[in-house]
């Protein structure tokens, strides 16, 4: 998890810095950040359109320029060919639907998280696809959550 929060610092969004690490076999297999697509602005650099438009966490994913860090890391994978099925995904934060129904496709079966997010359709989606949710302290230890 300290990989995760350490990646998570990479991240160009003005609202939350979110980092994601994907693990398999005891392996680093990609990694990502909440950012814009490569080579395009950052939110640093033009601004946050969901904040100038007062939208609030969890809702309207479309109207971000940014991709999510799961996304990122998703997609890392796919570039370089490397099968993430069957590996766990690191969070610093829960993650939204759009990443969850990622999750699920990919064919991964874990995800560990710090901190939760506003989405409770995520939170049904992944419990209905057996995808295992756990939460864990900053030092990655597991931690109750209810």
């Amino acid at each position: 998890m300290e990989i995760t929060k350490v990646v998570a610092t990479r991240s160009t969004c003005l609202r939350r810095q979110v980092g994601a690490v994907i693990i398999k076999e005891r392996r680093i297999l990609a990694t990502g950040y909440n950012g814009a697509p490569s080579g395009l602005a950052h939110c640093q650099e033009v601004g946050c359109i969901r904040e100038a438009q007062n939208i609030p966490s969890g809702e309207r994913h479309e109207l971000c320029r940014a991709l999510h860090a799961e996304q990122n890391a998703i997609l890392q994978a796919a570039l370089y060919g490397v099968s993430i099925q069957g590996a766990t995904i690191y969070c610093t934060t829960h993650p939204c639907v759009m990443c969850a129904k990622m999750i699920i496709n990919t064919g991964m079966k874990e995800v560990a998280v710090i901190a939760s997010y506003p989405d409770e359709m995520a939170v049904a989606l992944l419990k209905e696809a057996g995808v295992t949710v756990r939460y864990l302290d900053d030092e990655g230890r597991e931690v109750a959550h209810g």
